[in-house]
């Protein structure tokens, strides 16, 4: 399982997040304590939005704790919004064409889980991505092929909805030609303008989930893992959840792929 954090409010040094609390992402990355396996190695990325609509995008194979490069890119970049993720692979190698976050125009995804079964139904994934789209299919992951059948799902228009279709596609080809657990997930999506997240899996061991605005920072911070141990205000997202941030406005909704999956 991989860990990361996203954030939206007034712009902050992405350290603020990714590096200098006492268990921020890159602390994860090594000491995780929320999920099956402590080492998230298989490679970072950070996605960040600032004056253009497109976000930037910066990734590498490293363990984030040994990138001198990312400590000093957090030090100095201030954004409004930003995703960023530490991998732990869960059979696909280890590359930057690999690495979350994926983007495709203005949308920035990442996502924690896995499809079961993923390896022997990738093709069958892979031809559910319309050939417009198919040219930005880069990498081998489950993750950057339910992004991209998001998008076809349209996402522009109906972010929750997209997301929801494009889940149960994957659910019901885990059903016929994977294994449980069918989906687990948590992930983050945004448009450069608001942020979004979902928690859910088909079983009851969805990935764990939480956000806090901070007064401070005038801002939202959503992440695996809260990112002090004894700072209070966390709220650990609810399973099945979608969640739209904007502002200080937080709102969460039903994220039912399987009745989807179940329907068709």
């Amino acid at each position: 399982m991989c860990r990361w954090a996203a954030y939206t409010g007034a712009p902050i040094f992405l350290e603020e997040i990714v590096s200098r609390p006492g268990h921020s992402l890159i602390h994860q990355s090594h000491c995780a304590t929320q999920c099956h396996t402590a080492i998230n190695a298989d490679g970072f990325g950070i996605a960040w939005y600032g004056a253009k609509p497109e976000p930037g995008l910066f990734r590498d194979v490293l363990p984030a704790w040994s990138d001198p490069n990312l400590k000093s890119l957090t030090a100095q970049v201030r954004s409004h919004l930003f995703l960023a993720h530490v991998r732990a692979s869960t059979g696909t190698a280890t590359s930057r064409n690999n690495c979350h976050p994926f983007t495709h125009g203005r949308w920035s995804f990442m996502h924690n889980g896995q499809v079961g079964g993923y390896d022997a139904f990738r093709r069958d994934a892979d031809m559910m991505i319309p050939e417009t789209l198919y040219p930005h299919r880069k990498g081998a992951t489950d993750s950057e092929a339910l992004f991209l059948v998001a998008l076809a799902e349209g996402l522009d228009d109906d972010p929750r909805g997209a997301l929801e279709r494009a889940a149960a596609r994957f659910i019901r080809l885990a059903r016929a030609k994977g294994q449980g657990p069918h989906l687990r997930m948590t992930a983050a999506l945004s448009d450069g303008q608001r942020l979004y997240a979902v928690r859910y899996a088909t079983d009851a061991a969805a990935p764990s989930l939480y956000h806090r605005w901070s007064d401070t920072r005038h801002g939202r911070a959503v992440v695996s893992e809260p990112l002090e141990a004894e700072e209070h205000g966390w709220e650990e997202v609810p399973p099945y959840s979608f969640c739209t941030f904007d502002g200080e406005t937080a709102m969460v909704e039903d994220f039912l792929p399987c009745r989807l999956a179940a329907a068709a």
